[in-house]
Order: C-alpha cells, then structure tokens, then sequence
C-alpha cells in the first residue's frame, strides 16, 4: 500500500521505487509500476511476505477490499493467491489508470479498480461482504479511524482486516474497535497487524478508543 501526502519527517529520503513486485501465487515475480507520485511508496516485499504467512498461501474464494490501493501491491498480491474477487480504490487518477493497465497485462479478470475516495465508497458498500480488507492510509492524513469504522460493516463474519499504523495496536484496543488481534509485527516505523472480527460483532462498534497516529510517521 501507498502512503500519499507525507511531510518531510518521513524518516526516510529514499525515492520510491519505479516498480514492485509480486512475491507469490500465479504471478510470481510479475511487476507493478509505481506511478511517479509525491509520496507513493508501496508496502515492501518483507511485510507483504509476513502478512501472506499469517493469512496462508491460498485465499481461494476470499473476497478483498485494497481500499488504499497505490501501486496495487497487496491487492494484486491477494488475487495473485487465488482470492474470488479483488476490488482496489485509488483516489489519484494516474495512479487508478495505472492500476487497470496493471490487471489488464495480467490478465486478472477478478480485479476492479475503483478511482474513488475510499472512506465514501466504503460507507456506501454492502455490508457484510469483504473476507479481507486490506488498510493502509496515507499515516500524515490522519485517515485510520475513519477508515476502520468505514470498514467494520464491510467485514463477513470472522472476516480478516489487515492495518498499518505509526502506533502499535494491542488486545484492548483491538477490542473496542470489535476485532480479535491475530499477529502484529513492525518494519521500521511501520507497525502492522492482523484483526479478525469478533463473532457476533455486527461492525457497528464505536471506536472509543481511537487510534492516534503521528503526524509524519511512516515505514
């Protein structure tokens, strides 16, 4: 996932790599272009080779949302494993057209991009229907609880939500957002998770808690 919108305390001055690859699945070793964009980054080899560990090789018939889609790394990664449907939002039109080039010279007839705002389409989506959604807002925007709240509802029941965060997450506030903390792990300023919903959490859960990322902060 990309992080559009960083400030200058990103703590690292490398420029974003012109392409990434995909690590698993069908299209082992296939490429994605990452659009020559202010603060594109996509989520390295290393955290999306941890995430597909925990989640298992084959997402057979998993329905997915990449709701913060960038150089689409996790959403394609995701349909490269096998997964039914793949939806992918990108707000930025160059990088959403880049997207459909991308699914269009893999041939990944399970995958759609949406160019829209994320947190809009998701409070407009049916509820109850993603088997995995995948979050990583832009950290500096400070876009991660409403984007949870927005994704709650989408979640089928024990459905999986992957995040990215500048602050770790532990059980209780996984709790007050009404998820089961899976797995949590940390790449640099980065850490990330695996949530499960609770059984018979019906996503409308407020989160009290919140979740308070700094300005700035970033893998």
């Amino acid at each position: 996932m990309n992080k559009p919108g960083r400030t200058a305390a990103h703590p690292s001055t490398k420029r974003a790599p012109q392409e990434v690859r995909i690590i698993g699945g069908q299209w082992k070793r296939s490429r994605l272009p990452v659009p020559d964009l202010p603060g594109l980054r996509p989520t390295p080899d290393r955290v999306r080779e941890t995430l597909f560990n925990w989640l298992g090789q084959d997402l057979s018939g998993w329905r997915c949302l990449d709701a913060f889609a960038g150089s689409g790394a996790l959403g394609f990664e995701a349909a490269s494993r096998g997964a039914s449907e793949v939806v992918l939002l990108e707000k930025d039109r160059a990088a959403a057209r880049a997207l459909r080039a991308s699914a269009q010279r893999l041939g990944a007839a399970t995958t759609r991009v949406e160019q829209a705002d994320a947190l809009l389409w998701m409070r407009a989506a049916p509820r109850g229907h993603f088997d995995l959604v995948l979050l990583d807002p832009p950290f500096a925007a400070q876009l991660h609880e409403g984007a949870l709240q927005a994704a709650l509802p989408l979640l089928a029941p024990r459905g999986h939500l992957y995040l990215e965060a500048a602050e770790p997450w532990d059980e209780r506030r996984a709790g007050t957002a009404g998820l089961q903390l899976l797995r949590r792990s940390r790449a640099g300023a980065v850490h990330f998770h695996l949530l499960r919903r609770r059984e018979g959490d019906g996503g409308t859960t407020t989160l009290a808690a919140g979740i308070h990322t700094q300005q700035g902060a970033s893998e």
